[in-house]
């Protein structure tokens, strides 16, 4: 069952153009999933948030991705489940470690790839992490998601580009 889930999960998460690219699931693992399609090259672990404060307005996921050709390996990002306020702080909590992202609108990235590798850490040895802000509409934003399964999914998606060029 929670094959099948990850599975659509993706389906929905990723725009109608990525969706024309071949896709390989590497696996299922947990709470986490790592894909590769070969066309673009890339590979990503990818995830849902467990709980999240509020109707979404977005589809919210996080997921680390690897792009051979670029040379971008380890790169975290975050769709939440509402647009944020502009200007607002976004906040990350993995474990007890926190983070201030960049982003726009409904989307938060690492500001270097440093903090990328930072996060990637935290999330290898935490249980849990959280994304906050405050929401363009009002009230805040909080997504929540487990870290079972995340860093054996981030190995997956490494490996699974890792020849790719």
């Amino acid at each position: 069952m929670r094959r099948a889930a990850f599975f659509s999960l993706i389906l929905v998460l990723l725009p109608a153009a990525a969706l024309a690219a071949p896709r390989t699931a590497l696996g299922i693992f947990e709470d986490w999933g790592a894909f590769r399609e070969a066309r673009t090259p890339r590979c990503f672990a990818i995830a849902e948030p467990s709980a999240s404060i509020g109707r979404a307005q977005e589809k919210p996921y996080a997921s680390i991705g690897y792009w051979p050709r670029s040379r971008i390996r380890g790169q975290f990002y975050i769709r939440l489940s509402k647009p944020r306020l502009d200007g607002s702080e976004l906040r990350l909590t993995v474990g007890s470690r926190r983070f201030i992202l960049a982003g726009n609108g409904a989307h938060g990235w690492a500001s270097d790839a440093r903090m990328d590798a930072a996060i990637i850490g935290a999330m290898r040895s935490a249980q849990t992490m959280r994304v906050e802000s405050r929401a363009a509409s009002g009230g805040a934003i909080s997504d929540r998601y487990r870290l079972r399964g995340a860093a054996t999914a981030i190995d997956a998606a490494a490996l699974g580009c890792a020849k790719l060029r």
